[in-house]
């Protein structure tokens, strides 16, 4: 490896290099199940400017550039990399006449939808207010709102980037439509994005919250899940499925957020069913601010260690049920159907195009121990045996876990197009995203 001591002075951030203080929690990603000690630096840039001079100073020093804004997708293949944090470039414009935003590759989404939510306006958020929108973004992006606006790529309008070479440009549809079109769902592999544009929709209500019954509900809930789902309109989203935390008894859940008119009322409605279920724990249900958007499933935003698989399936039946519910779900502590459709199954000019399947199924379990981190991906793999051809073995970019391959989420003209921009783009591999498409482990 290149003694990298000269890159102190290369850019204006912050450095650090194996052997310093801090080096290696500088190295750790937001999930602290991934350790990434084997990176050759870490670069807070200062702004734009500075991360053009990272890429100039990689390019002549032969090492790659991982950008990785806050560390949820990080797959831990950094070894030999500069690990790029992006904390700085923070800024975020909301025009509320044109509806668009612009944010730097540092933004969290819970900033975005605070600020575009007092002009009645939202970006295409996940479920988290902690993770990046370049990152997300950059994976595809699937959203609370994608049944009704689609992948959080299809609404981004331009991309401000860094190329191989250093060099600062702007990116649209109509400047350079092989790198627009690549960025839009195809992972960071070609470009550094410093900043995002992107348009945001009219919110003029937001219904959602969480129901909670004892897992000896867990057949009629699911039941009611699949008769909701089937006659959804594309405003309303739902995800239910089951949760075993230590030392809680286990239980099953629904998750839902209707974004539209009339959103109080024609999201309680949307969600009847349920409501003749007996033995409810917890309903939390209300019209709330888009900047609460995050507390419906209320993940840590804090970093901590999880290790998830994600699977699309082709439907949610009886024989899929029974499969779920054979036996209990340790050691993982979550098993969820996630509803997509709507908008989503249709046409889309990014990387993932249109999803045909109706469900994404996502196992998660939290490594505790070394025991249980070993039992995790056991338990999982049976669970994905288990449903057979209901599992189609496509699944999201963002959603790629450790040792699996773009191959999973592209098509294979789609990824053959993906190649040739990066081949194009970066022909020395400057760059190096969480999962390089330029690479196939022969998994996922």
């Amino acid at each position: 490896m290149s003694n990298l001591e000269e890159l102190r002075s290369a850019v204006r951030g912050r450095v650090l290099l194996p052997g310093d203080d801090g080096f290696e929690p500088a190295t750790q990603p937001w999930n602290l199940a991934v350790r990434q000690p084997s990176a050759a630096g870490v670069v807070e840039a200062a702004d734009a400017e500075d991360v053009a001079a990272l890429v100039r100073y990689a390019r002549r020093a032969g090492v790659a550039v991982a950008a990785q804004p806050g560390g949820h997708g990080a797959s831990g293949a950094v070894e030999g990399a500069v690990l790029l944090r992006t904390r700085l470039l923070d800024e975020v414009r909301i025009d509320p006449a044109a509806r668009t935003a612009r944010v730097g590759a540092g933004v969290q989404w819970g900033r975005v939808q605070e600020e575009a939510s007092r002009h009645g306006l939202t970006g295409l958020p996940g479920s988290s207010p902690v993770v990046s929108v370049t990152g997300y973004t950059l994976g595809g992006g699937l959203s609370w709102f994608s049944r009704a606006h689609g992948w959080a790529a299809d609404s981004v309008t331009a991309f401000e980037v860094v190329d191989a070479d250093g060099a600062s440009a702007r990116v649209t549809a109509e400047s350079d439509p092989e790198l627009f079109w690549a960025l839009r769902g195809g992972g960071g592999d070609y470009a550094l994005v410093t900043a995002t544009e992107f348009r945001l929709h009219p919110a003029p209500a937001l219904y959602g919250g969480q129901m909670l019954w004892p897992a000896a509900r867990s057949r009629e809930v699911l039941d009611a899940y699949r008769t909701v789902t089937a006659a959804a309109p594309d405003e309303l989203t739902v995800w239910a499925g089951l949760l075993n935390f230590p030392g809680a008894e286990p239980v099953v859940a629904v998750h839902a957020t209707y974004l539209g008119e009339g959103a109080g009322d024609a999201g309680a409605e949307s969600l009847r069913p349920f409501d003749a279920i007996e033995g409810r724990m917890d309903d939390n249900r209300a019209v709330l601010p888009l900047s609460e958007l995050g507390t419906i499933i209320d993940e840590p935003t804090d970093p901590s260690p999880g290790s998830g698989r994600a699977e699309l399936l082709t439907a949610v039946d009886d024989t899929v049920i029974d499969a779920l519910l054979a036996e209990p779900i340790a050691p993982l502590i979550g098993v969820q159907f996630r509803q997509l459709g709507g908008a989503l199954s249709r046409p889309s000019d990014s990387p993932h195009g249109a999803l045909a399947e109706p469900y994404l199924l996502y196992l998660f379990g939290v490594p505790f121990s070394p025991e249980v981190a070993a039992a995790i991906p056991a338990r999982r793999d049976a669970l994905v045996k288990a449903l057979g051809p209901y599992v189609t073995g496509r699944k999201p970019f963002t959603y790629l876990g450790a040792g699996e391959s773009p191959a999973a989420a592209f098509g294979a003209e789609s990824l053959a197009r993906l190649r040739a921009v990066k081949r194009d783009r970066d022909p020395q591999g400057v760059f190096r995203s969480n999962f390089p498409v330029g690479e196939d482990t022969g998994q996922g």
